[in-house]
């Protein structure tokens, strides 16, 4: 798969909902957290996969996108969904 899905940028959606712009760069997420609200944004079965596979911690914006653009480089899917910042 290396075409753009149609679901490309959606996990750029679901960190932006989580850290709105503006929030503090000390702001942090649970595991739960993200998984929540990736629910609420009714994300594709793939992207969910992705969520899943985040090691329950505490994240802030910078530690969750290095931890999904790491899930997405695994699995080959950066081209294909996007990568976050």
């Amino acid at each position: 798969m290396d075409m753009r899905s149609e679901d490309y940028g959606e996990l750029q959606r679901l960190v932006d909902s989580v850290f709105p712009p503006g929030a503090s760069s000390a702001a942090t997420a649970s595991r739960l957290d993200v998984e929540l609200r990736a629910e609420i944004l009714d994300l594709a079965a793939e992207l969910m996969e992705v969520v899943g596979a985040l090691p329950p911690r505490a994240y802030t914006r910078q530690r969750l996108c290095d931890q999904l653009n790491s899930i997405l480089t695994a699995r080959g899917w950066g081209n294909v969904y996007g990568t976050v910042e």
